[in-house]
Order: C-alpha cells, then sequence, then structure tokens
C-alpha cells in the first residue's frame, strides 16, 4: 500500500491550526494515528498548552498498535509539568512516527529519534505551513514574541474615512476576527480605541467565548474611562502601557482589573524592542499590532513587524479619505500574495516582512 504522507501531514496541520494562538508558551500542534491506510484518532494540543497532541490522541480506549503517528512538530523527550510524549507513543505499541519540525526546546531538540526507533522527519513541507511554527521558535530562541500587523485600506491607500468607520466591508471584518484569534494578544493605542470605539474582541459564532488578551499604548492615560471596552476588562487580561504618574486615573483602572506596565519612554527602536520583551516576559509570543497607520509605520521602519494582514477595499474614498501620516511606505508593498477568500469585493493580502 503506497501511504500519502503529505496527506496526512496536512491533516494534522489543520488540527494545529485550531488552537494556533490559544496554547500560552506551549505550541500547538496536530497529531494524526493511521492503522490500515485509515485515520484512527486524532488529537491537538489542549488550550493553554496541556495536555500534549501526542497524548489526546493516544488516551483513547483503542488498539494501537501497529498504528502510524503523523505530528507536526518533534514529540517531547523530556519531563516538565507531564511527562515526555515519547513514553505514550512507546507505551501504544506505535510503529512509526512522521514529524514536520525539529522542536527548538533544547531539551528535546533533535534527541527523539535517540528514543523513539521508528521515527523519520518529513523534509517535505506545504508552503501553508512552512512558517507554521515561526512564533515558537522566535519565543524559544530569542525569548521575543512574534509580531504581526493588520491594517485596511482602500483601493487609493487610505486608512481614514471621513464619512464611515468602515474601509472594508463585513465579510473582510469577520475574517479579520478570526485572524484575530490566531493571537495570544492585541496591541493597540488609545487613540485608536478611543477614535474607533473598538472592543478588539473575535465577534463570529463560535470563537466568541475566546477574547485575546488586550495591549493599549497608552502613555499619557488617555483611554477614556467610560470606554465599553473597560467593562468586559475583567473577562480577559488588559494592560496599559504608560509613563503617566496620574495616580487618580491609575487607581481607576486598577479597581477595573487593568493590568499597568510602567515606562519611561517610547522613542526608539530600543525602547520599542524593550517594551516587546516586557510583553513576552508576561507570557505573549505572539502579538497581533491593530493600530493607525502612524504607529504600525514607526514599528515597520523599526523592522519589528514579520508579516502584515493588508485588506483592501476596492472602492477609492478621493476626497473622503485621508491618513494621519505618510502612506507611501505602505503603498510601496508588492501586492502579490492574496488569500483565496471570497470577500466579495474586497481582497486580503498577507505580507511577509522578515
Amino acid at each position: 500500500m503506497t501511504i500519502n504522507h503529505n496527506f496526512f501531514s496536512r491533516l494534522a496541520f489543520n488540527l494545529a491550526e485550531i488552537n494556533l494562538g490559544k496554547t500560552s508558551r506551549n505550541p500547538s500542534v496536530g497529531c494524526i494515528v493511521v492503522k490500515n491506510g485509515s485515520v484512527i484518532s486524532s488529537g491537538l494540543t489542549s488550550l493553554n498548552g496541556r495536555p500534549h497532541a501526542e497524548f489526546n490522541a493516544l488516551k483513547k480506549k483503542l488498539n494501537f498498535k501497529g498504528a502510524d503517528m503523523y505530528v507536526t512538530l518533534e514529540p517531547c523527550t523530556h519531563y516538565g509539568f507531564t511527562p515526555p510524549c515519547t513514553n505514550i507513543i512507546k507505551r501504544k505499541k506505535i510503529k512509526n512516527v512522521f514529524y514536520n519540525f525539529n522542536d527548538p526546546d533544547l531539551r528535546t531538540y533533535n534527541n527523539a529519534k535517540n528514543v523513539l526507533k521508528n521515527i523519520k522527519k518529513l523534509n517535505k513541507i506545504s508552503s501553508q505551513f512552512k512558517n507554521f511554527y515561526k512564533s515558537y521558535y522566535l519565543n524559544k530562541k530569542f525569548e521575543f514574541p512574534l509580531i504581526d500587523g493588520k491594517i485596511a485600506i482602500s483601493k487609493d491607500f487610505y486608512t481614514i474615512s471621513k464619512k464611515s468607520k468602515w474601509i472594508t466591508n463585513s465579510r473582510s471584518r469577520k475574517v479579520g476576527h478570526l485572524i484575530r484569534s490566531k493571537y495570544d494578544c492585541i496591541v493597540s493605542t488609545s487613540n485608536s480605541i478611543n477614535k474607533d470605539n473598538s472592543l478588539l474582541n473575535c465577534r463570529i459564532k463560535g470563537l466568541n467565548y475566546y477574547k485575546p488578551d488586550l495591549i493599549i499604548i497608552d502613555r499619557d492615560l488617555k483611554l477614556k474611562k467610560k470606554h465599553k471596552l473597560i467593562k468586559i476588562s475583567n473577562k480577559r487580561k488588559t494592560y496599559i502601557v504608560t509613563s503617566s504618574n496620574n495616580q487618580r486615573k491609575i487607581s481607576y483602572f486598577k479597581r477595573k482589573k487593568i493590568k499597568i506596565i510602567k515606562i519611561n519612554q517610547l522613542l526608539n527602536k530600543y525602547d520599542f524592542e524593550k517594551l516587546f520583551k516586557k510583553i513576552f516576559e508576561i507570557g505573549k509570543g505572539r502579538i497581533l499590532i491593530e493600530t493607525g497607520l502612524k504607529f504600525l509605520n514607526k514599528l515597520l521602519q523599526f523592522k519589528l513587524i514579520n508579516n502584515l494582514y493588508l485588506f483592501q477595499s476596492d472602492k477609492a474614498l478621493k476626497q473622503n479619505g485621508y491618513n494621519n501620516c505618510n502612506k507611501n511606505l505602505i503603498k510601496n508593498f508588492k501586492l502579490k500574495k492574496k488569500f483565496l477568500v471570497n470577500l466579495k469585493n474586497d481582497n486580503l493580502f498577507k505580507i511577509q516582512i522578515k
């Protein structure tokens, strides 16, 4: 029987994608168990990172002896909060294990082959998933988060409309909510939030329960005290990054369960790197930037953005559009990699910056 390794590998990645951004510091892993050419079990990393995908796939009361396993990441070989996944793989008598990426965690890196006799790395990876673990590698190797951006523009590259709150259509906004669900943290500014009256959560069916943590850059504590997102600050972790010493406002936000991150200044690349290091230290490994063009441009200039999701309307705003800073940085991007998703007349591009 000819086995299509790529088919089962893609199935495993499709599973891993479900909890991407929701597994804390652990990577989101997908696992498929195949016997006699058919899938008999599957598992993915649980919310907040435990149990692992292999355990979830093999905990079922099935006869796994002689089965093959396809897992997106090298199975862990070390003891942490839980025993290594290689233990249950051996105990269940899995015949072959196929995986796609080595685990950058030095406790496991390239060690599974020393623990499991029949393990093989699949070098051919679908282009759709070749950067799947980029955030995990950044987290492990550099102790730094993945930073992606999201922005909406008109056909003539304006980000603000004088007549409407929205640049793109409702279908684009729903896909935007889906993108949010792949990150454990959203970073915005008090200026953007006050202006748009935004909640920055996932308002689509099936993801309503999921609210990525929110970090608000608010150096002078200008966030409106009566803003509607203050009302849901107890339903997710919310942080304000500020240089202000306004104790009255700080006390107010603390009473609303909002945590304060103090900074001295936010002027140059070093200041921003220091801020994102702090964000990583509080447990955030995948950050989505949702701000105006001014703040985003600064991050692009400092080369801190990894990928940019750009929604573009097919309508030109002309005299009804404007930007709060120069649009040339966005305009100069080559809009080639278009997502094959039906957004009616809008388009979605993913631009890999670095």
